[in-house]
């Protein structure tokens, strides 16, 4: 490949890159811009790291013929397992061993190499292999997010001249600038989701991270917490006190997010989250939706639990809708987005509230009022109670026992949800 092609082809990354092209994308454009070129590459693969609760990293590939392959692939720990069986055979862990940034391999060698995954490319046809290392300095690594592998093919007989090496060798740095680049915006954008939220995620990564940008809006507040924790918590080892309060907040933020809710904070065993909307009726409907969803959760979790000789529980809901002020609040240097006023306090001692009347729902006179007709038939007063620290006595709510007593009651209110 001439200088002045890799140089084409450099400024193309580089400028793809600013503009955010897909990381797939991106790999198939610098591929098929190298053959182009006359260099003949048969398949490509970049593997880099991430920052993520789940997965380990991600990988993307391309190939010169069809394949059941997906363009983009995550996998989850090398750490255990067949994961960690497969990562210790292939080039890759030989070359970090081995302390290579490069390495040459003729695939007519491999039946001779205890490599993972040489023999199905000796298969597919192809002849020689290149693989590198770019390993990150440690102003550049995020956590894991250490290092940029990837690996390069031919099926030509004669394998990679020295000349497309070399081109290799200063065009695959370029190509993974782009790709580290993308994936720190899918880093920034998790992590944003995972500690903050959905919405406040979008929010903040929008722009809007300055102290006291805040907006009023109206709202569906749910808040919950877990029923007798602290008892369970004292009662069980502490190694199983995490697993515990992680198994009961995963039902209820399913449900939330399910139903269209927004998770705003964990406090301890509590939830706090909001339902929005144009119609404030639906934003109702969609917060006893997450509520039935979140029961349904619990009934499963809790048959597992119990089959593995694990105490359960379930919930305290308290439902409220009002306004509240939704945005920053702090520091200067520690922020948090979230919403406060009178709204979310009063959803708390709902919710607390519903300890005393033995209910594990509660839903305040202003959610009970908003609702359309056929909404509130499946709602029944508790009566009239005063709230602490909140100025005046109100009427609470609960579901109607007939709900999950009746079955032709339950799936009218099933079905009510649904619409």
């Amino acid at each position: 490949m001439q200088m002045t092609s890799r140089l084409a082809l450099m400024n193309w990354l580089t400028g793809q890159g600013l503009t955010g092209l897909p990381e797939s994308e991106l790999l198939r454009g610098f591929c098929e811009r190298c053959r182009a070129e006359g260099l003949e590459l048969s398949r490509g693969l970049v593997v880099i790291d991430t920052l993520h609760p789940i997965y380990e990293g991600r990988g993307f590939r391309w190939s010169d013929r069809p394949s059941n392959e997906s363009d983009v692939f995550e996998y989850g720990s090398t750490a255990e397992g067949d994961a960690a069986k497969s990562w210790r055979r292939s080039v890759f862990f030989h070359m970090l061993e081995h302390g290579h940034d490069e390495m040459v391999i003729d695939l007519a060698d491999a039946p001779s190499m205890d490599f993972s995954q040489l023999g199905e490319l000796v298969e597919k046809g192809h002849k020689h292999y290149l693989a590198f290392v770019h390993r990150f300095g440690e102003n550049g690594a995020l956590g894991l997010m250490d290092c940029l592998y990837s690996c390069w093919t031919t099926r030509r007989d004669s394998g990679f001249s020295e000349p497309e090496l070399a081109a290799l060798r200063d065009l695959v740095p370029v190509l993974g600038l782009a790709i580290k680049s993308g994936q720190q915006v899918d880093i920034a954008r998790t992590l944003g989701r995972v500690y903050l939220g959905r919405g406040a995620s979008e929010q903040v990564l929008g722009g809007r991270i300055s102290r006291g940008v805040t907006e009023r809006i109206n709202a569906v507040l749910w808040y919950s917490d877990l029923r007798g924790s602290t008892g369970i918590s004292e009662s069980i080892g502490p190694d199983e006190i995490i697993p515990f309060l992680n198994d009961y907040a995963q039902a209820v933020i399913d449900a939330i997010h399910d139903a269209g809710g927004d998770v705003l904070k964990l406090i301890g065993d509590g939830v706090l989250a909001m339902f929005t909307g144009e119609d404030m009726a639906d934003a109702r409907r969609a917060g006893l939706r997450a509520e039935h969803l979140f029961r349904k959760n619990v009934t499963a979790l809790n048959a597992r639990r119990t089959a593995d000789g694990r105490p359960t529980t379930s919930a305290y809901i308290g439902l409220h809708v009002g306004e509240v002020f939704y945005g920053n609040i702090g520091s200067e240097d520690r922020l948090d987005f979230t919403v406060v006023g009178p709204t979310v306090n009063e959803v708390s001692r709902i919710a607390s509230m519903s300890r005393s009347v033995d209910r594990e729902l509660l839903a305040s006179a202003e959610f009970y009022k908003g609702l359309d007709a056929a909404g509130r038939r499946y709602l029944v007063s508790t009566g009239r109670y005063a709230l602490r620290g909140i100025g005046r006595a109100q009427d609470l709510y609960t579901l109607d026992p007939e709900v999950d007593s009746n079955e032709p009651v339950t799936g009218a209110y099933e079905r009510y949800l649904a619409s």
